[in-house]
């Protein structure tokens, strides 16, 4: 037979859209002729090909004219990953493989020159989307190991051209292996302890009920005082994640080169440099690509030094921190990723870095102090559940600070905290819309007019009143309350109150 047909998936965003892979031999003068809006990566797969069958002692069609057509040809097309459907349609034109077993699998993967099969990009996002259909899924070893982590799939694995060629013979001899997925992984977060750090019980405090509620946290004190360490130690004390949650943050990660699959199932801790740029938190390109927003799905992510951030990027966090989900326009075609994520952010109280330490006098005039707190813009310091000054301690009392509760312990209190509000509301306390607290977030009457009053003196907004009363919900979980009594109000003001100090 001259044409043959073959399925496969192109990556657009996080999605992975059906592409069949057309190869059309005909007689005429020589060529390769690959269509169907394919990117550089793509068109390169000719010479590849060539060299992969060739190499593998198969027979390359030299001596016809050749089409590879990508369908549908408006859908951009990207990667390595169409190189082995392309070979494979090569060998059931030219009647060197049976083709009828071809239309029961997609197929992807790069090959080298030799023939053997390398792993592509975003091969879990590409399982995720075939689960929906009625074919098989064939990957290189890797990919198909990563792949095979979604249920209900059938995932086969091979390592080179000649593997799957043999599998595809009439006599049916040889088959394919079943792909065996990448095993949990085991909790690195377990190496880093809250005990590490010394004294900061106020601190600590945020850190849990950050924990129990998936607040947002920022953390304001001197260099050295232990911030960093403490947003490092906060995925340890945040609940395991369900099967669901891991995939679709594993998922997400799989778009990025660098991706390792034995911590598919960790949360994710993204802790980007400062001069990072708006693109590179938000996600963009051409193709789109997922940013460190993205990338933190379901997990942390913490900004150090948050002034130093350009203010564009920073700004660019607003809308995704209110819809968990960022889009990236395009003239052609808009992407969609999830960016459900938990920011901790740390900052030094002026440009020197020591207002407030006693150990040390601060050299910044009050101008300089006022410019370089102003780089954060209201509307974002508005959608930060908690903030904590987090002080020096003298070396003496440093020396002399209790280590303090182990993360297991306080792991246990957020998970309970957790369980709570998930069989309340099915979501955490971070999460709750002016509808869900109207239901969820009962208060006693002291505690509601507390609540007003306070509101009501420091200007707070609609958004800011809201966040204040979700933090509450989270310290009444915390103790075990069904209803938000004025302890819990008052605490969560005090959480509040180092925001509106601001200038």
């Amino acid at each position: 037979m001259s044409l043959a047909t073959l399925h496969s998936r192109a990556l657009v965003g996080l999605q992975a859209l059906p592409v069949s892979v057309e190869v059309h031999l005909a007689p005429g003068l020589p060529s390769f002729t690959l269509v169907g809006l394919a990117d550089t990566e793509v068109k390169e797969a000719r010479e590849r090909v060539r060299a992969a069958i060739t190499s593998a002692g198969l027979r390359f069609p030299h001596d016809r004219r050749i089409t590879v057509n990508l369908a549908p040809a408006d859908l951009p097309k990207e990667g390595a990953r169409f190189d082995l459907p392309i070979a494979l349609g090569l060998l059931a034109a030219s009647a060197q493989i049976d083709p009828s077993a071809l239309d029961a699998w997609e197929w992807a993967g790069e090959l080298s020159l030799g023939g053997d099969l390398r792993p592509v990009r975003g091969a879990l996002a590409h399982a995720l989307a075939a689960r929906s259909g009625e074919r098989g899924l064939v990957l290189p070893g890797d990919s198909a190991a990563e792949a095979a982590l979604v249920p209900g799939l059938a995932v086969r694995q091979a390592r080179h051209l000649l593997d799957v060629v043999a599998a595809l013979q009439p006599d049916g001899a040889t088959d394919l292996q079943a792909a065996t997925p990448w095993p949990a992984p085991d909790d690195d977060t377990a190496a880093l302890d809250l005990s590490d750090v010394r004294g900061q019980a106020g601190a600590k405090r945020a850190l849990e009920i950050a924990a129990a509620g998936q607040h947002n946290l920022l953390l304001e004190g001197p260099p050295g005082t232990g911030k960093s360490m403490l947003a490092a130690r906060l995925p340890g004390l945040l609940p395991p994640l369900a099967p669901a949650e891991a995939l679709e943050a594993a998922a997400v990660r799989s778009l990025q080169a660098g991706f390792d699959p034995r911590r598919w199932a960790q949360r994710p801790f993204r802790s980007p440099h400062h001069s990072a740029s708006s693109v590179a938190l938000v996600g963009g390109g051409s193709p789109p690509r997922p940013g460190e927003i993205s990338m933190a799905h379901h997990g942390v992510l913490f900004l150090d030094e948050l002034p130093e951030f350009p203010r564009p990027a920073l700004e660019a966090l607003r809308e995704p921190l209110e819809t968990g989900r960022v889009q990236i326009a395009r003239a052609a075609r808009s992407s969609e990723f999830p960016a459900r994520f938990q920011l901790v952010a740390a900052m030094n109280p002026c440009p020197c870095g020591h207002l407030g330490n006693p150990l040390r006098a601060c050299r910044c005039s009050p101008e300089a102090v006022a410019r370089y707190r102003g780089r954060l813009s209201g509307p974002l310091l508005d959608r930060m559940d908690l903030a904590v000054t987090v002080p020096v301690l003298p070396p003496a009392e440093l020396d002399g600070a209790p280590t303090g509760e182990r993360s297991q312990l306080v792991a246990g209190r957020v998970a309970q905290a957790r369980a709570l509000a998930l069989a309340r509301q099915g979501k955490p306390n971070a999460g709750l819309g002016p509808a869900d607290l109207d239901a969820h977030a009962p208060l006693v009457p002291a505690a509601r007019t507390l609540l007003q009053q306070a509101a009501t003196k420091l200007g707070w907004s609609g958004r800011a009143y809201h966040r204040v009363l979700r933090v509450a919900r989270s310290i009444a979980d915390l103790a075990g309350q069904e209803r938000i009594d004025s302890a819990a109000v008052a605490e969560a003001i005090q959480w509040r109150r180092p925001l509106d100090a601001r200038p």
